[in-house]
């Protein structure tokens, strides 16, 4: 079978034209995307010098290099922005570490800062972190205060009458098994009104009505090292990158 074959010459007086317009293009196209840029509404909160966050506590740390926010503590600890957010989307990846001893984390959001005996402490709802055998990764407890908001425990569930809707039904294998340990896994959580939403992986593990806070910080969790306390030193670190907020007000 004969194969055509097309050939496209352009002339020399055509080249300088296509290239003006190839040039037009280019900086219409970068133009558009700068603009993009500055439109965005979604804001990354990491830096070297961790410029949006503060501790209000006497204890805990964070590290942050190579893009990735590492985090220690000797007690239940929470590092807080410290702007306070309304309605908001909120991104971030974490990931566990290996050890033998208890390790767990969280995001609270929405969250207040009280006045106790022992000091500053963080209150408000908790995306959870758990990678015990319980599997309630992606649930909501409220720190604090009320406990367990979702899913329901049997004996540290408090909900009041701001709780006032879960949408769910309960607990179930596929919200269970969001999580994948020792990896990366992205929380997104959404907050509009007292709608509350929490995604682990892109699976949807909570969605409630409440109404107890409708502004506040944001906070990334170390619960404590208890090898930190008795030797000074820990590989019970709890990693965070890729943390972006995108406020809807």
């Amino acid at each position: 079978m004969e194969r055509s074959v097309f050939k496209f010459e352009m002339s020399l007086t055509a080249r300088p034209i296509l290239a003006s317009v190839l040039i037009i293009l280019c900086a219409s196209c970068q133009a558009n995307h700068t603009h993009d840029l500055k439109t965005s509404s979604k804001k990354y909160l990491l830096d070297k010098d961790m410029s949006q966050f503060k501790n209000v506590y006497d204890y805990g740390t964070a590290e942050y290099e190579n893009n990735i926010l590492a985090l220690s503590a000797t007690g239940n600890w929470f590092y807080l922005t410290k702007n306070k957010y309304k309605n908001f989307i909120f991104y971030a990846d974490v990931k566990m570490p290996d050890v033998s001893e208890y390790s767990n984390a969280g995001i609270i959001f929405r969250a207040q800062v009280a006045e106790t005996d022992k000091g500053k402490v963080a209150i408000g709802y908790q995306a959870e972190v758990d990678p015990s055998a319980r599997k309630w990764s992606g649930g909501l407890y409220d720190q604090g205060r009320r406990q367990w908001l979702y899913p329901v425990h049997k004996e540290r569930s408090f909900p009041d009458e701001k709780f006032e809707k879960n949408f769910l039904p309960p607990w179930s294998e596929a919200q269970a098994n969001a999580y994948n340990h020792l990896q990366w896994n992205q929380y997104r959580i959404e907050a509009r009104g007292s709608e509350i939403k929490i995604f682990v992986n892109d699976i949807l593990t909570t969605h409630v009505l409440d109404t107890t806070d409708a502004e506040g910080y944001i906070g990334l969790q170390h619960h404590g090292s208890k090898k930190l306390i008795e030797t000074g030193s820990t590989d019970n670190i709890v990693q965070y990158r890729n943390v972006y907020i995108e406020a809807l007000d």
